[in-house]
């Protein structure tokens, strides 16, 4: 069953939104309801991070997705230094 929903736009944000839609190949409505749906996929999404269990996995993902080697923290604190020190002074 549908249901039909009034949304309250400023001019510019129909014309936007709709342009948008054109650009898809949607209608208007079909466009906002993807919209939507893409947000309430986005929030479900979210990773809580509340719990051991998924603390580990947020990091363990995180690990898988760098590259390269880390800079230690001297090699860190060099740089830093280096850059305060050839800041020209008035």
């Amino acid at each position: 069953m549908s249901v039909r929903v009034q949304v309250i736009l400023k001019e510019d944000e129909a014309a936007r939104f709709k342009s948008q839609a054109m650009k898809e190949s949607k209608s208007l409505s079909a466009w906002l309801r993807a919209a939507g749906n893409k947000m309430l996929d986005i929030e479900h999404s979210r990773q809580s991070l509340t719990d051991p269990d998924s603390l580990k996995k947020f990091f363990r993902e995180c690990h898988e997705r760098e590259q390269g080697v880390e800079p230690d923290w001297e090699d860190h604190k060099r740089i830093i230094l280096e850059g305060f020190q050839s800041v020209k002074k008035p």
